[in-house]
C-alpha cells in the first residue's frame, strides 16, 4: 500500500491520466465484472437496448476508474480542496430538523446514502461545509491493507469511522452529542442476518434492519444524502428528509416506512444519474426463500 500512498501526492491532472489507464484495464483488458455490470443495468432498465446498456456500462467504468483514483487522492487532499470540490444542498433543513424542541438542543441525525457519486469525498466535503462531526458507519473490507487505507481516509478531519457491529452501541452512547451518523445502507446483509426484502430496481433485494431500528429506538431524524457528479472531480451533495419523529407504530415489526422511503429515494437518485452508481456490486446474488 506504500505505492498507493505515494500516488496520493500526485496532482489531479496526473491522477486522472492514471484513471484513464485504470478504465482501459478494467473494461478492455480484464473485463472486471463486466457481465455483472451489464446484467444489473439490464435488470434496472429493461426498456434500454443492448447498445444503450453497453454505452451506460462504459460510462460507469469511466466513472469507476476516476472514483478509484479520487479515493486514493483523498488520502492527501486538504480541507480547502474538499470544500471547493463538494457543494452542499439542503443543509438548512438538516440543521432545522436536528433541533430537539423538548430538550432545547441539537440531536444526532441518521444519514442514509448509497454507493453513488463519490461517497468518500462526501464525508469530508460535508464536514467542511457544515462544521458538524460526521461519523461514518462502515463494513470492514476483506483486504487488510485496503481496509486500513480506507479507514485512514475516513478518519481525517476528526471523523470517527464506526465498524457496523459497534454502530448501535456507539450511537446510543453518544446520544447527547450533535453529529451525523452516515450509513451506506444499500449493502447486502449476510445470509442469516435479519433483513427486509423489498423490490429494488425491478428485483427483490434484502436490506439491513439496523438503521431503521436505531431510528425508532432513538427517535432521531433520518435523511437521505444524494451525491451528484457535476463534472470530473466536482460533486454536489443534497440532503433530503426521509422520516421525522415521533414515529407511529414503531413497535410494529411490519412497519418499514424508513426502509421503503430510503429505497424510493435511492431508485430516484440512480435513475437521475445511473452512470455514477456502483453497478459492479453483486447486490442481487441472493434469492428469498419462500
Amino acid at each position: 500500500m506504500l505505492f498507493i500512498r505515494i500516488i496520493s501526492y500526485l496532482p489531479f491532472f496526473l491522477i486522472y491520466r492514471l484513471g484513464w489507464f485504470v478504465y482501459f484495464s478494467l473494461y478492455y483488458l480484464f473485463g472486471y465484472r463486466r457481465d455483472v455490470v451489464c446484467r444489473n443495468i439490464r435488470q434496472a432498465f429493461p426498456e434500454k437496448s443492448e447498445k444503450e446498456i453497453k454505452r451506460l456500462a462504459k460510462q460507469f467504468y469511466r466513472h469507476f476508474a476516476d472514483l478509484f483514483m479520487e479515493v486514493v487522492k483523498a488520502h492527501q487532499m486538504s480541507a480547502e480542496q474538499f470544500k471547493k470540490r463538494c457543494r452542499i444542498k439542503g443543509e438548512e433543513q438538516l440543521i432545522q430538523c436536528s433541533v430537539h424542541k423538548d430538550a432545547g438542543q441539537n440531536r444526532p441525525i441518521i444519514v442514509l446514502t448509497i454507493h453513488q457519486g463519490n461517497w468518500e469525498w462526501m464525508l469530508h466535503g460535508a464536514s467542511q461545509h457544515l462544521d458538524i462531526p460526521i461519523d461514518p458507519v462502515y463494513k470492514p473490507l476483506h483486504h487488510q491493507g485496503w481496509d486500513q487505507f480506507i479507514r485512514e481516509v475516513r478518519s481525517r478531519f476528526n471523523s470517527r469511522p464506526i465498524p457496523m457491529k459497534q454502530a448501535g452501541r456507539d450511537i446510543l452512547k453518544r446520544k447527547n452529542s450533535f453529529r451525523l451518523f452516515v450509513m451506506l445502507a444499500d449493502q447486502a446483509p449476510a445470509e442469516g442476518e435479519g433483513s427486509y426484502w423489498v423490490s429494488y430496481l425491478n428485483k427483490e433485494a434484502p436490506f439491513y434492519l439496523g438503521a431503521e431500528k436505531l431510528a425508532y429506538l432513538t427517535r432521531y431524524p433520518v435523511f437521505f444524502a444524494q451525491c451528484r457528479r457535476l463534472k470530473r472531480g466536482y460533486y454536489e451533495l443534497e440532503f433530503k428528509e426521509l422520516a421525522m419523529p415521533p414515529y407511529e407504530h414503531a413497535d410494529d415489526k411490519n412497519n418499514h416506512q424508513i426502509i421503503n422511503a430510503y429505497v424510493n429515494a435511492a431508485e430516484a437518485a440512480i435513475h437521475e444519474q445511473p452512470e455514477t452508481f456502483l453497478w459492479s456490486h453483486r447486490r442481487w446474488k441472493r434469492s428469498r426463500e419462500r
